[in-house]
């Protein structure tokens, strides 16, 4: 009799899995085989697309660097320190999954363009935030921002104290202490916020449509690209460009666990 409920749990996540991961996944590559071959090589590899992959990846992986190591200083702040304010600033952190994409896009471009606050401050010395690389950068950071602090959080709170303590009765630095003791602890910790911080950041459209000129070999970023090209009936490109995000961001993923079993294998 307990069998059934089990069943039907399993089928229910099974339905599901599917209808909503495998199966949008499925049609894309069977619209994809549909057509030329040589039709859909060439769309995959035009310049313009190649310059967006690159592009794309290479301001994901920045954002997600920065966001893991400023990440980390925050978390840490967040839960070793008692300050007027902390609670505010840990409820700040979600800010990013509350906000609209395309509001902070707007809001980034306000605050950092030639007239805005910080922006006019570049400005004076010639540097350009807005409708460059930089602002591609600034927003994929925004978007992607909470979840290396969120999955630093609760490891480091559950860290047990006893540890440091007895590495420092042992005659440990602070230093030797933290990196023996307390940066092991966090490695698969902050290597997961790091990946869920690039894959966030690699398919980000609705800020960086508002604070990048879109301009292609500029900061023209895939995700934008594939919506110029629904935006003129293109939907062959829009898939063919859409598969080879998802087979980046697939080969990433598997590099990244990879290395990240590697790692602690050691």
């Amino acid at each position: 009799m307990k069998r059934y409920p089990t069943f039907i749990k399993n089928s229910i996540l099974l339905f599901y899995f599917f209808f909503l991961l495998i199966l949008p996944v499925v049609v894309l590559f069977l619209l994809i085989f549909q057509n030329n071959w040589h039709e859909v090589l060439r769309k995959a590899t035009d310049p313009i697309a190649v310059s967006a992959y690159l592009l794309t990846v290479q301001m994901a992986f920045y954002a997600a660097l920065v966001n893991s190591i400023f990440g980390f200083i925050i978390t840490w702040v967040l839960t070793r320190y008692q300050f007027w304010g902390r609670e505010f600033l840990d409820a700040a952190v979600d800010l990013p999954f509350a906000l609209p994409t395309s509001v902070a896009g707007l809001t980034l471009a306000t605050v950092y363009g030639d007239q805005g606050w910080i922006g006019s401050l570049f400005n004076l010395f010639g540097f350009q935030i807005v409708f460059t690389k930089i602002g591609v950068l600034l927003a994929m950071i925004f978007v992607s921002f909470p979840f290396v602090i969120r999955t630093l959080q609760p490891v480091l709170q559950e860290m047990e104290k006893s540890l440091e303590e007895a590495a420092w009765s042992l005659g440990a630095s602070s230093w030797e202490t933290f990196r023996k003791v307390i940066l092991p602890t966090l490695w698969p910790a902050l290597f997961t916020g790091f990946t869920l911080s690039f894959s966030r950041a690699l398919g980000e459209f609705g800020s960086i449509v508002m604070i990048s000129s879109n301009l292609p070999f500029k900061d023209l970023v895939a995700s934008v690209l594939i919506y110029q090209s629904l935006e003129q009936y293109d939907y062959l490109g829009a898939s063919v460009i859409g598969a080879v995000v998802l087979l980046i961001a697939l080969f990433t993923l598997l590099l990244i666990n990879a290395f990240q079993i590697m790692r602690f294998r050691v």
